[in-house]
């Protein structure tokens, strides 16, 4: 189904679609314009958006606005539209199609200010909505954004820093052993891994076996800690269908690459990279719990680090991380970092204003809340005042001779702190 609006020669003209699989997609200009944009990743490929499309839960609806200046695509954001609640409320809401999956994206669009403007417009035409948020978007630096026209045009607006992933740029001097601290554990995970006979494996799959690995690497993933909590990539079959289908596609291209630690031919440890221009954004990674004293995750890490000095990449991107409390093993080792930006643009519908006042009022509780909070750990902490002791009175004891007296000290109790301790 294709809809379209006549518009002036010389603005875009714009276009909407329902599915990026369908056969007359336009995917040649699609991926002229994911080249042309600086900041494009392989989640904005075709075959990432295919799979996501694909793997959509029950009542998500894809819409994908397309804009056109004579027969070169300037803007591609495919949406998805779902009802999220709100304190109870139910509220039509837009993401990026790939969320939340998809480490970072680049929004693709090379439209002027007018253009732009009129994309907003045609989005809450089509599809009214509470709020739009896309999340995990990256910009070149110094680049204010095509965004930053909506912020101005929402009732509420709000561009939040979700991450700063790092990455590293791989030199010369990483045929050199790392210093510091990271080398002594490096040498250490090596030494254990070399006493239990595990051997580093670089595998490049292709679509014939891709499909074979990532079950190999599913079943470490679910009795992982990941698996327990739930929040791998191979959580439940709609994600399994999800990442299947786009690993597939993908290395059929040639942009996967995994490292896996195996022992006595079983994988025990592995990483999921994506590699496109000479950036290998490192995706996913998980190990055998029994195994987890070995430090595998940095013996692989670094596993990427020589593959990388072989074939020449660039980069090795942590490709997205905690904003706080991060603990990936690349923050060692980072020579710089990429920001991603969470974008929300609340519409002016009685459901988006009463969204975007709900989050400013929000925002201004929200740091006195914390203070609170701080006061009350900081009393809880504070030592109770020590209680007053009347003082002994001394009576004087007549003189005797020294006799030998029986030990009548009681054993400590079953709490107490025992001697040693408190030397």
């Amino acid at each position: 189904m294709i809809a379209m609006d006549r518009a002036e020669p010389m603005t875009a003209r714009f276009e909407w679609r329902t599915s990026v699989c369908a056969a007359d997609f336009p995917a040649a200009a699609y991926e002229a314009l994911r080249l042309r944009v600086a900041q494009h990743t392989p989640f904005n490929t075709l075959a990432w958006m295919c799979a996501s499309e694909q793997a959509l839960a029950a009542g998500c609806q894809v819409h994908i606005l397309l804009a056109w200046r004579g027969d070169e695509l300037q803007l591609c954001l495919p949406l998805v539209a779902s009802i999220e609640r709100f304190a109870g409320l139910p509220c039509r809401v837009l993401h990026h199609l790939g969320y939340p999956l998809a480490d970072r994206l680049a929004l693709l669009a090379q439209l002027d200010a007018a253009d732009v403007r009129r994309a907003l417009a045609q989005i809450r035409r089509k599809l009214p909505h509470a709020l739009l948020q896309l999340n995990e978007l990256c910009e070149a630096p110094g680049e204010d954004g095509v965004l930053s026209q909506w912020l101005a045009h929402s009732s509420t607006g709000e561009r939040r820093l979700s991450c700063r992933a790092p990455v590293h740029l791989i030199s010369e001097a990483d045929h050199q052993e790392i210093s510091g601290d990271p080398r002594y554990k490096l040498r250490r995970a090596r030494k254990r891994i070399a006493a239990c006979g595990a051997q580093v494996r670089r595998i490049t799959p292709d679509a014939s076996n891709m499909g074979a690995l990532l079950q190999v690497i599913s079943e470490v993933e679910a009795v992982s800690w990941k698996g327990d909590e739930g929040v791998g990539i191979f959580a439940d079959e709609r994600h399994r269908q999800w990442m299947n289908q786009a690993f597939t596609a993908l290395a059929a291209r040639g942009l996967v690459r995994v490292v896996v630690l195996e022992l006595e031919g079983r994988c025990i440890s592995y990483r999921l990279g994506l590699l496109e221009q000479g950036r290998l954004y490192d995706y996913n990674l998980a190990f055998l719990p029994q195994y987890a004293d070995l430090g595998s995750g940095r013996v692989l890490l670094e596993e990427w680090i020589r593959w990388g000095l072989d074939d020449n990449w660039r980069w090795i991107d942590a490709s997205r991380v905690s904003l706080e409390n991060s603990s990936h093993q690349l923050h060692e080792r980072m020579t710089g970092h990429v920001e991603h930006w969470r974008w929300s643009f609340y519409s002016w519908r009685p459901s988006g204003i009463a969204l975007g006042l709900a989050l400013r009022v929000w925002q201004a509780l929200k740091p006195r809340l914390q203070q609170w909070k701080a006061r009350r750990a900081a009393q809880a902490a504070k030592p109770a005042a020590p209680q007053p002791v009347a003082a002994a009175v001394a009576t004087p004891v007549p003189a005797a001779k020294p006799a030998k007296v029986k030990n009548t000290a009681k054993p400590e109790g079953e709490h107490a702190t025992p001697s040693h301790s408190q030397r």
